[in-house]
């Protein structure tokens, strides 16, 4: 099934620790596109640096949850904490959505509940899949054209 992942790090070295996962992802799953990295202001949390963000598409059979818990395997790996929310992070992966499903669970909420509002999500992804479709929510490039303009 085709799966949405967004990518973003800000603490340590952000390129290498996106670099590192998208191998991780690559030897796990079959990985279709990736991505310009994307430098983006923080939104929400404490002060902290400019992220690092990137989106990929990938092919998976797992289940859901079982692909959640490989991206949460990736952040532990990369020695991710969640000491603050929306804090500054070695790495964060984000299932935006994952062929049709759409879950409203308290482990899995799919698509993405913010992602129609994140251009460092839209932007990258609009990147790699033109045409791509937010469940939910509609075409992406039309998400994007309604955000305000980018630093």
């Amino acid at each position: 099934m085709k799966a949405v992942v967004a990518l973003g790090a800000n603490i340590g070295n952000p390129k290498e620790s996106l670099d590192i996962a998208l191998a991780l992802l690559q030897q796990s799953t079959e990985v279709i596109a990736i991505s310009s990295f994307y430098l983006t202001a923080p939104i929400g949390g404490p002060p902290q640096p400019d992220y690092l963000n990137a989106v990929c598409i990938l092919e998976s059979d797992l289940p859901a949850l079982d692909l959640l818990s490989l991206l949460q395997g990736i952040e532990k790996s990369l020695g991710r904490e969640r000491i603050q929310h929306w804090g500054p992070r070695t790495i964060d992966l984000d299932l935006i959505q994952y062929g049709p499903l759409v879950s409203q669970t308290k482990e899995l909420e799919l698509p993405h509940p913010r992602a129609h509002e994140r251009r460092f999500v839209l932007e990258p992804w609009c990147e790699i899949d033109a045409d791509a479709v937010l469940l939910t929510h509609g075409r992406v490039d039309l998400l994007l054209a309604l955000l305000p303009p980018g630093p």
